[in-house]
């Protein structure tokens, strides 16, 4: 090789690092991706300067890994660019395999400190009501009260008062407006979505305590198991989506708060697209599978854990973004 074609290889061996953004922004992954004007105007550029790469790598260096690499990643820029606006399958398939388990893993920290509010809060409704039996009317109404008090669930003969096709549409709509509420709510600077993620850990804590006086906590748990996996992940993430819009509007940085709160607002409201879906699983499963006491707990716990599995392994991006 001569002194001239190793100079030149070794010039393009040091665009490594703007291949590699161009890469990740191709596949929707750079750390730095908000989608502003000036990343996109910056991502053109960089795909013109690639096709200079491009052309200076099959002249000296054809028929070699560096080539192919530019070459695929010259496609997928082009891709990127020349996309047809407004393919909403492109845009459901990105948001999915991209955006989603980006923003998961951004949020991490959220999420987990949002799951152990639920935890503690569950907790603490439990204790409370295990000390203090009277304090159940704060969590379910007088009816469910008798119900339990006479030995039964409210849920026994939900078969025999709905249709399970009724039943489940009536469970997803709920279902749905509570995540979006808690969601919602977090515009409050948080505070509304503190709220709802509290009083529902304490009431799911004290209805157990409730149940577990009379001997029914186990049933309980069997009606919820199946789909409950699901269902309160799904609140789990609303809720640290919510407080996500809170903290962008408390703490902007050196954004304007307006538009820390966009960025918000189109972040997090990424994962709810993804998630919502899987209300509707799992009211579907809350309304045929988890009443029907033909089903054992054994399969209702599996299927909770299994549908649970494949809902936190595509929120957190799974495998298959490597090869894509």
């Amino acid at each position: 090789m001569s002194s001239h074609q190793h100079a030149l290889e070794h010039w393009l061996e040091g665009r490594i690092e703007r291949w590699k953004w161009l890469d990740a922004r191709s596949r929707g992954t750079a750390k730095d991706d908000s989608g502003s004007g000036k990343e996109e105007v910056e991502f053109v550029e960089g795909f013109r300067a690639l096709g200079r790469d491009l052309a200076l790598a099959r002249s000296t260096v054809p028929d070699t890994q560096l080539t192919r690499y530019l070459t695929g990643l010259s496609v997928r820029c082009r891709e990127e660019i020349y996309a047809e606006p407004g393919s909403l399958w492109r845009s459901l398939r990105d948001t999915a395999l991209y955006t989603v388990p980006k923003v998961v893993y951004e949020l991490r920290s959220v999420i987990v400190s949002t799951i152990l509010l639920f935890i503690v809060s569950g907790l603490c409704g439990w204790w409370l009501v295990n000390t203090f039996p009277e304090l159940v009317s704060l969590f379910a109404s007088q009816k469910m009260i008798n119900t339990v008090q006479s030995g039964e669930l409210w849920t026994d003969d939900l078969l025999n008062i709905l249709p399970s096709s009724v039943l489940a549409f009536s469970i997803i709509t709920n279902n749905v407006v509570v995540t979006l509420t808690a969601f919602v709510l977090g515009v409050f600077y948080g505070l509304g979505t503190f709220y709802i993620i509290t009083m529902n850990g304490l009431m799911l804590g004290g209805i157990f305590a409730f149940t577990g006086r009379y001997g029914l906590d186990q049933r309980l748990l069997e009606f919820i198991v199946a789909h409950g996996v699901v269902e309160l992940s799904v609140i789990c993430l609303a809720g640290a989506a919510g407080l996500s819009l809170g903290e962008a509007l408390m703490r902007p940085g050196e954004r304007r708060r307006i538009d820390a709160f966009r960025e918000a607002v189109a972040r997090a409201g990424s994962l709810l697209v993804v998630a919502i879906p899987f209300l509707v699983g799992a009211g579907v499963i809350e309304g045929y599978i988890s009443p029907d006491d033909s089903f054992p707990f054994e399969i209702k716990l599996m299927t909770g854990l299994a549908y649970g599995a494949v809902f936190w392994f595509v929120m957190a991006g799974g495998f298959w973004r490597r090869a894509l």
